[in-house]
């Protein structure tokens, strides 16, 4: 196991990491570490691999918090483990010992921490999520943990690149309420066609939100196979299934 880490979220009693699909135990569509229970990989091999990721954060497998998600903007507070997952995108906590996590596979994953004041999140932005603006839920759900959205560091982990995103135009009109949403459409070799700057566009919703730093560490899961899974890829592909990545942080 080899999680990406940033050095912009390095800070005491602070662990994350954006954990590839390297270090698990399972196989095929699903190598190797799948973190995805809403996939039809074997479930123990899905809960080894949850446990490994708890692992390196220092914590105990049930400390590893992933929503239900359902690309909403949709915004849950946490202080314990629960039992039965929420269904959102975006998890806030000020409690110690606690990892949130969430998962994708093209979609934006975005790490979130005050390390002043002790609070964390994390939120899964897929296209419909930071159109919809879990971005800037998820900030606000962390000041009001006490957190300061000019204090907060947001790192935006591994997303389907523009050059691999190729859109139609029924999901160009759908952005037409944001003014600012028609630069991160660049022209496609296919004509009627679009390409889709996500990276680019969560980062503008985490300006909007009023973050102190926003990095993106510019990865791409449909080009870089070996280290991660694609939904966009496994489509072309006709693959039967897709494993999901995980990303997370702690408060340790």
């Amino acid at each position: 196991m080899n999680p990406i880490r940033s050095q912009a979220l390095a800070a005491p009693g602070i662990g994350h990491a954006f954990f590839t699909r390297e270090g698990g135990v399972s196989a095929g569509v699903y190598a190797s570490l799948n973190g995805g229970v809403g996939s039809s990989d074997a479930p123990a091999a899905v809960a080894e691999n949850r446990a490994r990721m708890a692992a390196a954060l220092g914590l105990a497998p049930e400390r590893l918090l992933v929503p239900y998600q359902v690309h909403s903007p949709d915004v849950v507070t946490v202080a314990q483990p629960w039992g039965e997952r929420p269904r959102c995108d975006g998890i806030v906590t000020a409690t110690p010992g606690l990892a949130l996590g969430v998962t994708g596979a093209d979609c934006g994953m975005v790490l979130f921490a005050d390390a002043g004041a002790r609070v964390i999140g994390a939120a899964h932005a897929g296209w419909k999520g930071a159109r919809d603006g879990v971005v800037e839920a998820t900030v606000s759900a962390m000041v009001a943990l006490g957190a300061s959205a000019e204090r907060i560091i947001a790192v935006l982990g591994p997303c389907i690149a523009q050059a691999s995103y190729e859109v139609g135009p029924e999901f160009v009109e759908g952005f037409a309420a944001d003014p600012e949403a028609p630069r991160f459409f660049g022209p496609s070799r296919n004509a009627g066609r679009a390409m889709f700057d996500l990276h680019g566009y969560i980062g503008l919703r985490a300006k909007r939100a009023g973050v102190g730093d926003f990095v993106d560490l510019g990865l791409d899961t449909y080009a870089d196979e070996a280290r991660f899974f694609s939904y966009r890829r496994k489509t072309h592909r006709g693959e039967p299934d897709y494993g999901r990545l995980v990303s997370a942080i702690a408060l340790l």
